[in-house]
């Protein structure tokens, strides 16, 4: 402050000093494109003035030269090469080169310190910390005698009022947590108190009809679950119970005005209807369903016809595979349901024909006759008086395959993404069958972009879709079998890496099954005659990505 108001004959000696001793204006760490991921600035300085300050420095690079710096009438750029990217210092003509030189050294040591990969993503990720510990090298434009230990000290001093704050937070959620678990114990006391007085009002009867039966022992088999067998018991009570009906659920009590969920409908059917009746067009939109807003890995609907014997076979599949190849997760997981609708056909006995090779592990349900299957490939009920429950989907029979064996995947994705001249990068992606007996269907492959970047399609097999709101670029193939087995699209992006192209998603369905496995016959059990039945078949993608 002395010094600022000293007689020397300058207006504004603060000026001065910032114009000869100020030397750094702006810190940024770009794409060798010119995209700017972050930027740091250390002077007061409009942000269009910054902007074009950066924008700028592309334009000014000349290729095979060796030059760590470029000067303009203004500015000189101090960059050291990182690998995809540039480490960048903007400073006045009037500074040291030396010092500007060991200022980006340090700036360079400090990237790799706070981010794994020198790639966009992690910078992105890490942008707070690094913008942190800029700070610490440069201080309004001057720079500051640290080293890289005194920046890691400096950006990870904590606070004692931050540690007490985390301490009284971490409490309070532990003494939630134990107030939950008191009420959750509190709330399951009150269940059993009231299953007990429902049991003493019944009378000392014996078993309560499918409680203690077959038919809820093999439960529902709507979808493969990692327990949608295994935790099914083994029945004691007579099957036959299962055809008792129901005792009729009690009527509700609550009061009739109470609030009832789409009372506003018929308020909305009148107004649309006095709107038809003044002449106006009205297009009616139906509300979306649990099923139509359901994602595309949802499980493929069947519309076979079912007869009286209907048999469903039910495979999906979860792959992981590395960019550069190799097997990461193979794990198929399969299902065989039965379900009868006509009660003169539920003593029956399934024939199967197995001839996979590979070592699918397969097990029953309890209530099959394991040796029966293990012999003959039959299931039916360890007692064949026996009949299967009716108007349910029984399941009879899992399946599950893991390998790290690259053979099993059926269909391979190589994904090849490569640098060009224009700072974008060219990618040619190709599919191939790798099990020509499956015929897939509704393939999409799904490929992630940048942000805000369209596409340039060179050559595609199929149709492409760019989902411009998702930043994603949908390659949909309606059917690959043994007649086309091969594809390939190829396209360009600007201002892109390598990276960005990944993970790929793929998803298809089949109603051809993975698992070698189909239903050959059904039989009565009283005299061995053939049954007419049903049977559909379906494989899809629970998880298919390459990363």
């Amino acid at each position: 402050m002395v010094l600022y108001f000293s007689y020397c004959g300058l207006r504004n000696l603060h000026s001065f000093r910032f114009l000869f001793l100020q030397v750094l204006i702006a810190a940024a760490v770009c794409t060798k494109a010119g995209k700017t991921i972050v930027s740091r600035q250390f002077v007061e300085m409009t942000k269009a003035r910054i902007e074009g300050l950066l924008a700028a420095f592309p334009k000014l690079m000349t290729s095979g030269k060796q030059h760590t710096f470029v000067e303009t009438d203004s500015v000189r750029y101090v960059y050291q090469p990182l690998e995809k990217l540039y480490m960048l210092l903007i400073t006045t003509k009037a500074s040291n080169i030396l010092e500007d030189l060991e200022t980006l050294r340090l700036f360079s040591k400090v990237i790799p310190e706070y981010c794994r990969s020198l790639e966009e993503k992690e910078i992105i990720e890490n942008a707070f910390d690094l913008i942190f510990a800029f700070d610490e090298i440069v201080a309004l434009g001057y720079r500051e005698s640290v080293n890289l230990a005194q920046i890691k000290t400096f950006v990870e001093m904590d606070s004692h009022a931050e540690k007490v704050y985390q301490a009284v937070r971490q409490t309070q959620e532990r003494e939630a947590k134990q107030k939950m678990r008191e009420r959750a114990k509190e709330l399951q006391r009150q269940r059993m108190e009231m299953k007990k007085g429902q049991s003493g009002g019944r009378g000392g009867g014996g078993g309560s009809g499918p409680a203690g039966g077959f038919g809820n022992s093999f439960g529902s088999s709507g979808g493969i679950s990692s327990d949608s067998i295994s935790s099914l018991s083994t029945p004691s009570a007579n099957i036959a119970e299962i055809s008792k009906p129901a005792p009729a659920a009690a009527k509700s009590t609550a009061p009739r005005n109470a609030l009832k969920l789409g009372g506003k409908s018929r308020d909305a059917d009148t107004f649309v209807d006095q709107l038809k009746n003044e002449g106006e067009k009205v297009v009616s939109t139906p509300l979306p369903t649990v099923a139509s807003s359901a994602s595309a890995k949802a499980k493929p609907v069947s519309d076979v016809p079912m007869d009286s014997v209907h048999l469903r076979m039910e495979d999906k599949v979860v792959i992981r595979i590395g960019r550069d190849g190799g097997l990461q997760t193979f794990e198929l997981s399969g299902l065989l349901s039965l379900r009868i609708s006509d009660e003169k056909y539920g003593r029956i006995k399934v024939q199967l024909d197995n001839t996979d090779q590979r070592g699918i592990q397969l097990q029953t349900h309890p209530n099959v006759d394991k040796e029966l299957f293990r012999s003959a490939n039959q299931i039916g009920l360890k007692n064949p008086a026996k009949p299967f429950p009716l108007n349910t989907d029984v399941g009879v029979l899992k399946w599950r395959y893991q390998t790290q064996d690259e053979s099993a995947v059926p269909l391979t994705i190589n994904c090849w993404p490569s640098e060009n001249a224009e700072g974008g990068c060219d990618v040619n992606i190709e599919y191939e069958l790798e099990h020509t007996r499956l015929e897939l269907q509704d393939v999409c492959i799904t490929i992630p972009l940048p942000m805000g970047i369209t596409p340039s399609i060179a050559e595609c097999d199929g149709d492409y879709n760019h989902d411009s709101r998702k930043n994603q670029l949908l390659w949909n193939l309606p059917v690959i079998d043994a007649s086309s087995k091969q594809g390939s699209m190829e396209f360009s992006v600007p201002s892109s890496i390598p990276g960005d192209f990944f993970p790929l998603d793929v998803t298809f369905s089949s109603k051809i099954p993975y698992a070698e496995l189909a239903p050959a016959k059904v039989m009565l059990v009283e005299d061995g005659s053939d049954v007419k039945f049903s049977a559909e078949t379906v494989f899809y993608t629970d998880k298919f990505e390459i990363v």
